[in-house]
């Protein structure tokens, strides 16, 4: 078993069908398995992004010190999604979802696998994602850019996240 890693990792959480805010908590508490150390964000409500005719998504985050590597992470994740019901479809990857779990931020480090890309891909587009993020740490930087995330969200145009407090 891998040590413990000092750093924190941080996720983003996102439900838009059924009991989202049900699913949240529960991804919350079955997290705390897989991260020593957890912290949660506050949740908040926000309007979809790529396909705007479904339901409000309400998104969190989530920060610990991983207990796995970043890929066996990255699967137990998907197995959790599983468990909350969700269903991929490859031709509507961006629609509504019981539970959608990512990788945003491992420590500093920069991973690309045909898997795994981290930091995620979107990051520094997404209000939903950086909000709760910097509720976690204001401090965070971007690792590939060097750039402060606080500084990258403040260029963004509103985007409709309404803080629900949760």
């Amino acid at each position: 078993m891998e040590v413990p890693a000092v750093f924190p990792v941080y996720l983003g959480l996102g439900s838009n069908l059924g009991d989202s805010r049900g699913r949240i908590e529960w991804a919350f508490d079955r997290l705390e398995a897989l991260f020593s150390g957890g912290r949660r964000s506050a949740c908040y409500l926000t309007k979809p992004r790529d396909y705007p005719d479904q339901p409000d998504f309400i998104n969190a985050c989530f920060a610990g010190r991983p207990l796995l590597p970043p890929e066996e992470t990255l699967d137990r994740l998907k197995d959790l999604e599983a468990q909350a019901g969700r269903r991929r479809d490859p031709r509507f990857p961006k629609g509504p979802r019981t539970l959608d779990l990512d990788i945003l931020l491992w420590g500093d480090r920069i991973i690309r696998t045909p898997d795994l890309e981290i930091p995620h891909s979107r990051l520094a587009e997404r209000q939903f994602v950086l909000v709760p993020l910097l509720e976690l740490d204001p401090g965070l930087v971007h690792p590939a850019t060097g750039v402060p995330l606080s500084q990258i969200l403040a260029q963004l145009e509103d985007q409709g996240i309404y803080y629900l407090g949760f």
